[in-house]
């Protein structure tokens, strides 16, 4: 079983002197001396270093406390998840598919190795609280593979005690700079040693991803969106095997996000090229969508159930609810976490590299965006616009639901295309954005009112046939028809609001 520990820390450059005296910063009432520790470290990459090049560490290291596997996946600058498991010969299953999605059917390999002895200190408060670890890190560091080259260098490490505030850093920074100590020019020990140790030619070695340069053709940024839900997708995936909150809506919104891309922008991205890649990105979004309309009426109905007195609520419906919640759940999360591993997947997420280094650009991707791109964002708009006014005309009904949901769809490819203009056109597409994004959430209500009546039909004929009362079934369903037709009510001035933020 992996354990997880959000890591804050940073990094400095160190010589001989040592360091400073950090009593008095940010409280520091003692700085306590905790010996000298002997650390040895195998890294684990691919030979190509895919997971350095994502700011990745796997290693198995012995010594300390802590001796065993460990994995740390960035978070921010300077903050890092790390996933640890038990000491074993080799790499641990559960650690290896988080990689996957970065390192695909690579074969991960020993490349450093790296001892280190860690001079420790504890910065206590005056009530012996620990705020931070202070090490000085005397390391030498070793390639295990081609000339196997050696390194040495002297750092200091400043790690962040759980429930200290994340600004006592700054405190102890400002003190060792005066003391003329400054911060590591490399994000990590792994980053140096791969550095320091490289080949004089390392053509096997995979590049480290540049950073793109400030797009200024509709092409520019068009790929620069797409290029960020790609992004999105690969580093949401070992969240989503972890089953951390919300990580499997963010990936499926990534999904659509490039999707609707794809199809509002066809004229800057050849749809013979990407309308295959969206099918796929389809099937994904499909794959993990499995139980989450579900989910998402058990929360509305059970919070409508809530709502009602209990002299209101006859029969066993929370029971029923329950039943009818749970009925498609059984092995959904292993089926998802196979679909990650699935060759369909990894060949998906291959696809999506080469569109980005090789996109598909048409003659229109070399124009303005204030031109190219405003075209299109418009065009999404005049089709929600003919959407919205053909539901309003319908009477309350089976058409005019049919008619909304499908106005709710291209409202949210409107809202994802605007998105995607803002860095180009500025206030007027996040105006927009943000008008689509509330018309979005109103038509979103209204089919989860249709769903949510579907559902209280079908249970109520599975309470009819079981001889249990019906009646709270009736009362919640008259309750969704009342909250649909408010939303209807509302949705004339809604557009026209979302009317006036369009662009002109």
């Amino acid at each position: 079983m992996a354990d997880t520990k959000r890591e804050i820390e940073r990094k400095y450059e160190s010589d001989d002197s040592g360091l400073p005296d950090l009593t008095g910063v940010g409280g520091v009432a003692n700085v306590l001396d905790m010996g000298v520790v002997e650390l040895d470290a195998t890294y684990y990459d691919t030979a190509d270093e895919r997971l350095a090049a994502h700011a990745v560490t796997l290693r198995r290291r012995t010594g300390g406390t802590d001796a065993g596997w460990h994995l740390k996946l960035p978070v921010a600058p300077g903050v890092r998840d790390e996933i640890q498991a038990p000491l074993s010969d080799r790499v641990p299953h559960a650690l290896a598919a988080l990689t996957r999605s970065r390192i695909r059917d690579a074969a991960l390999l020993p490349l450093v190795r790296l001892r280190s002895a860690r001079d420790l200190r504890h910065l206590v408060d005056a009530d012996g609280k620990l705020l931070a670890e202070v090490s000085m890190d005397a390391v030498t560091a070793e390639r295990l593979t081609g000339d196997g080259g050696t390194a040495q260098w002297t750092e200091i490490e400043v790690e962040l005690a759980e429930g200290t505030a994340p600004g006592f850093l700054d405190k102890v920074e400002k003190r060792l700079r005066k003391a003329g100590v400054r911060p590591s020019a490399s994000p990590s020990k792994l980053a140096r040693a791969l550095a320091d140790t490289a080949p004089p030619e390392s053509e096997g070695r995979r590049a480290r991803p540049a950073a793109p340069a400030e797009p200024v053709t509709a092409g520019d940024h068009v790929l620069a969106y797409v290029r960020a839900q790609r992004d999105a997708i690969i580093e949401l995936d070992p969240a989503v095997r972890r089953d951390e909150y919300d990580s499997v809506h963010r990936m499926r919104v990534a999904t659509r996000r490039m999707r609707s891309a794809f199809r509002s922008y066809g004229k800057v991205l050849d749809r013979t090229v990407t309308d295959p890649v969206g099918d796929e990105l389809k099937w994904l979004a499909a794959e993990l969508g499995v139980d989450r309309d579900r989910e998402v009426l058990t929360e509305r109905i059970t919070a409508a159930l809530g709502e009602l007195p209990r002299t209101l609520v006859t029969g066993p419906v929370r029971a029923r609810l329950r039943t009818w919640a749970h009925v498609s759940r059984g092995g959904s999360r292993r089926r998802l976490v196979d679909v990650l591993d699935s060759a369909r997947y990894l060949t998906l997420l291959d696809t999506l590299d080469a569109l980005v280094t090789d996109p598909p650009l048409l003659p229109a991707a070399a124009g303005k965006p204030e031109k190219v791109i405003a075209k299109a964002v418009r065009k999404d708009f005049a089709k929600v616009s003919a959407l919205v006014e053909q539901a309003i005309d319908l009477p309350p009904g089976h058409d005019r639901d049919l008619a909304l949901h499908e106005a709710r769809k291209k409202s949210k490819r409107t809202r994802y295309a605007a998105e995607a203009a803002t860095p180009a056109l500025g206030d007027p597409a996040a105006d927009l954005t943000k008008a689509m994004k509330s018309l979005q959430t109103l038509l979103g209500d209204h089919q989860d009112s249709v769903m949510a009546r579907q559902t209280l039909r079908e249970l109520s004929v599975v309470a009819h046939t079981a001889k249990e009362s019906a009646f709270t079934y009736g009362l919640l369903y008259g309750r969704e028809e009342q909250r649909a037709a408010a939303v209807e009510a509302e949705l004339p001035e809604a557009w026209r609001a979302a009317g006036a933020r369009a662009l002109g």
